[in-house]
């Protein structure tokens, strides 16, 4: 894989130099102030800027939702994408708030990626495409990228993804998902068991994984991490279907998520399992589990507010303000 250009370190320490001088104790602003070093670190300038988030949801739709995975049925997926067209979904409404451009992405919705019980969900040059088309969503001046997906299945999907990559059992990384409990959530562990299983031989390689396990929108998730990356564009995740395709770009690249944070903790039980292994702290937790880049957007706000402390604020010279003795 192409090398992933590092951090801006001029524009961080440029940014940490600012955090010293400006008019509070120091470190009092918290996270606060390490968001708006990381946005000059990986935006590569100094000061940061928030005023151009973008919020890009994929949709994509799984072949393994025949197994009973999810409480809705597949043709939701194209539903939701209508929905959000018409800016019905709470996504729109989130992304509204933050004076952001959504972004709605239909990954082949009438051809639904194969069964994986059955083999891989996905032949490699699908699985390609699907990662180039991701790339797609970073343009030249966006701010910061909001990642999402809508797809019903994906949660089955993001749950084998983590036990091929993680280990354990699929108690481990099956959750709830749509709202699925009792026999159904057993059936759905049972599928995810399976799928490894019968993918077995594609597991050692993180894209071949990803093709065997994965669905198109998630394909594209790591796409568009990869190319946010190279166009120095910070990334915030939304909930555990995302993390499960941003751990994809961890097993490629160690350090290929440096540019990115989690925008929140969702409900979904095996979120936080999955961000403790790709060493994110969540900025908010909320007990959303929505899905659609909606938990991603809203942590925008925070985004914003440092940048604005960070670049309005007076230094203790400007304001004639006492310095710590």
């Amino acid at each position: 894989m192409r090398e992933l250009p590092g951090p801006d370190l001029a524009a961080g320490t440029s940014a940490l130099q600012r955090q010293q001088a400006l008019t509070k104790p120091a470190g009092s602003l918290g996270r606060l102030e390490e968001i708006a070093q990381f946005l000059a670190t990986w935006q590569g300038r100094h000061p940061p800027r928030c005023d151009r988030p973008r919020v890009a949801v994929f949709a994509g739709n799984h072949g393994v939702a025949a197994q009973g995975v999810s409480a809705y049925p597949p043709e939701v997926t194209a539903q939701m994408v209508q929905n959000f067209i018409k800016g019905g979904a709470a996504v729109n409404q989130l992304t509204a708030q933050i004076d952001g451009d959504l972004r709605v992405y239909e990954m082949d919705l009438q051809r639904p990626t194969a069964d994986f019980t059955q083999g891989p969900a996905m032949d490699e040059a699908r699985c390609a495409r699907a990662i180039a088309y991701g790339m797609m969503a970073v343009e030249q001046g966006i701010d910061v990228l909001c990642l999402g997906e809508m797809g019903i299945g994906n949660s089955t999907s993001a749950a084998a993804l983590c036990l091929a990559l993680f280990g354990g059992e699929a108690t481990d990384w099956v959750g709830p998902g749509t709202g699925v409990f009792g026999a159904a959530l057993e059936r759905k562990r049972e599928v995810v068991t399976k799928g490894v299983a019968v993918n077995k031989a594609l597991l050692n390689d993180p894209l071949h994984l990803l093709r065997a396990l994965g669905g198109e929108e998630l394909a594209a998730i790591v796409g568009a991490i990869l190319a946010a990356r190279l166009a120095r564009t910070p990334v915030l995740l939304d909930g555990f279907a995302c993390a499960a395709a941003a751990a994809v770009v961890q097993a490629l690249d160690a350090r290929g998520l440096d540019h990115c944070l989690a925008g929140h903790l969702s409900a979904e039980p095996a979120h936080g399992k999955v961000l403790d292994r790709l060493r994110l702290k969540p900025l908010l937790q909320l007990d959303m589990r929505l899905g659609e880049g909606s938990g991603a957007a809203l942590a925008v706000t925070l985004l914003k507010a440092a940048v604005a402390c960070h670049t309005g604020m007076a230094t203790f010279g400007e304001a004639g303000v006492s310095e710590r003795q």
